[in-house]
């Protein structure tokens, strides 16, 4: 039960910064599952969420979507979560912590340590993206600082972005799942039990709730550097926990 609802809190938490900025359930709660259920089981769930969270945001946001945009994004990461599902079958549990803490601290710092880019009109920019994020997502549950780079290079602007991530993250999420299925990258007997579901979807409908009414007062930046914040803490907890694991 406690294990329940810090992973409560958590996705509760990402719902509302995701419903603010467009990001925040992947970061927040990809290494926070992962810390508690473990590096497969914690991703997976995670992509769980971000399919139900993407779903239900999107529902609600959906005259902006750019759908030409996730038209070309979504294949790619088709492609990306392949080798993403191999390397979550084949890697052992340390490893795994060590590579997504890696993956989670390695984004954020490339995402905000990167100068001003340049502006990059070339729509295999949106491909490349894709697959990276697909591969991240996969292998992390969270594909945002790649995304944030590309709006970066293109000069998305933050409306249709924001609006555009939400099938793109449900995309990625259902890709990753299928791929990581297919490929026997986790044991159904160590999911969590399926009573947790119901559970999910209403902290993901409180969260989405509570986000809307915040998007009146909270600008999507300061949203944004929270869900940052939070997840390079949860990164480097993950990659300490990956290191002593190894040690053990």
């Amino acid at each position: 039960m406690e294990i329940l609802a810090i992973a409560a809190v958590a996705i509760l938490v990402g719902t509302i910064l995701q419903r603010v900025s467009g990001a925040g359930v992947g970061l927040v709660v990809a290494p926070t599952l992962t810390l508690l259920m473990g590096p497969a089981n914690g991703v997976l769930l995670t992509n769980g969420v971000t399919i139900m969270s993407g779903l239900l945001i999107m529902l609600a946001i959906r005259r902006d979507v750019d759908w030409r945009k996730a038209a070309l994004i979504i294949p790619a990461a088709a492609v990306g979560v392949i080798p993403g599902a191999l390397l979550v079958r084949e890697l052992p549990p340390g490893w795994l912590q060590i590579t997504i803490g890696l993956v989670v601290l390695l984004a954020l710092a490339t995402t905000f340590g990167l100068p001003r880019l340049p502006h990059v009109r070339s729509q295999g920019g949106a491909v490349v993206a894709g697959a990276v994020g697909g591969l991240f997502n996969a292998t992390a549950g969270i594909s945002a600082p790649v995304m944030v780079i590309h709006a970066k290079l293109s000069r998305w602007e933050q409306k249709p972005f924001q609006a555009t991530l939400q099938p793109i993250f449900m995309a990625m999420g259902i890709l990753s799942v299928i791929a990581k299925t297919a490929f026997g990258s986790f044991h159904l007997a160590t999911l969590p039990p399926w009573w947790m579901l119901p559970v999910v979807v209403g902290v993901v409908l409180a969260g989405i709730g509570i986000g809307t009414v915040l998007t009146r007062w909270v600008p999507p930046a300061r949203a944004r550097v929270l869900a940052i914040t939070l997840a390079g803490v949860g990164g480097v907890l993950t990659l300490v926990r990956g290191v002593l694991a190894l040690q053990g």
